[in-house]
């Protein structure tokens, strides 16, 4: 009995430690201060507002750019630029690829995009004229930033994802419109747009996280908060009285291809005073709301990219 006890004890510490052994690696997700550094470089009054055409703009394109470098990002054209001409002046969207792991679902696509660009120099407050666009967009572009890094590090996306930082969205949306156009062009399989503005701040009244553009045109919001067992998006009554659903970058996909094209935001202008402001500066964000949005965002992307079916679908479908 004696030798049976000590058999059963030596087999349980092995089990133990073969546990310990398969135990998954910890993955980084998004932290406060990688969002605080991106945000504070590109709305830093270096950049000068990051107006479409400035040396401010490509001085936040060459960040980017490095940025998808150093996450080992392909570009998804020849170069990271997808250029375009407005108005005479020369521009681009910076645009990355994450091929899916999966034979057949990698032809199928996913964007997740944000705009990079502001208004440049606006009205003056204490003698500060620079727009430094914080919130707007320097937020969304670094919550896109750690999406991206994200799914270029794990690679379990079975579905492809397009990374999307648009240029003159406040020209227009022209940057997006040209993208959007040229994707339609090559016949991509689009699965759906998702899309990130003003996340800098968050909503202190409400049951949700954040808003999703087009609330009623799709499943999009309730499949979020299905793939994260949570109420993390929902509707906003202000986005609809003002339709910020055609008001960024996702319509132009949704004009284009006719899909579940949507934007993600945790302020509607109810709870943020600096829209085109001099002071709409990094230190007026709450990076903790940001990166807690963003890490909780990912999980709902990754399920996206793996469900064998397309199950976020346009209401009417």
């Amino acid at each position: 009995m004696r030798n049976i006890i000590i058999l059963l004890c030596l087999l349980l510490v092995f089990a133990c430690k073969s546990s310990e052994k398969v135990k998954p690696a910890v993955i980084d997700l998004a932290t406060v201060s990688e969002i605080q550094e991106s945000v504070s470089y590109l709305a830093s009054d270096d950049l000068q507002g990051r107006d479409t055409g400035s040396e401010g703009i490509e001085k936040a394109a060459i960040y980017i750019e490095n940025h998808f470098k150093q996450s080992d990002i392909k570009p998804y054209f020849e170069t990271y630029r997808d250029s375009f001409n407005h108005k005479g002046i020369e521009a681009y969207n910076i645009v990355g690829f994450i091929e899916g792991n999966d034979s057949k679902l990698k032809n199928e696509v996913i964007i997740i995009g944000a705009h990079y660009d502001h208004i440049g120099f606006g009205k003056s407050v204490s003698n500060d004229s620079i727009a430094n666009g914080a919130n707007d967009n320097a937020a969304g572009t670094s919550g896109v930033l750690e999406i991206a890094e994200y799914f270029a590090s794990v690679k379990k996306n079975k579905r492809s994802i397009v990374i999307a930082l648009f240029s003159a969205e406040e020209k227009g949306l022209i940057g997006s419109y040209h993208l959007a156009k040229r994707l339609k062009s090559q016949n991509i399989d689009l699965y759906t747009m998702l899309n990130f503005e003003m996340i800098g701040v968050p909503f202190t009244d409400r049951p949700y996280d954040a808003f999703i553009t087009g609330y009623d045109l799709s499943n999009m919001s309730s499949k979020i908060n299905e793939y994260t067992n949570s109420n993390l998006t929902g509707f906003s009554k202000v986005s609809k009285k003002y339709n910020l659903f055609r008001q960024s970058d996702n319509y132009a996909f949704y004009l284009e291809f006719n899909l579940p094209c949507q934007t993600i935001s945790s302020c509607d202008l109810s709870n943020y005073d600096y829209y085109h402001h001099a002071d709409d500066e990094a230190d007026k964000l709450d990076y903790k709301h940001m990166a807690s949005l963003i890490n909780k965002i990912i999980p709902a992307i990754e399920k996206m990219c793996n469900t064998p079916n397309k199950e976020i679908k346009l209401n009417n479908e």
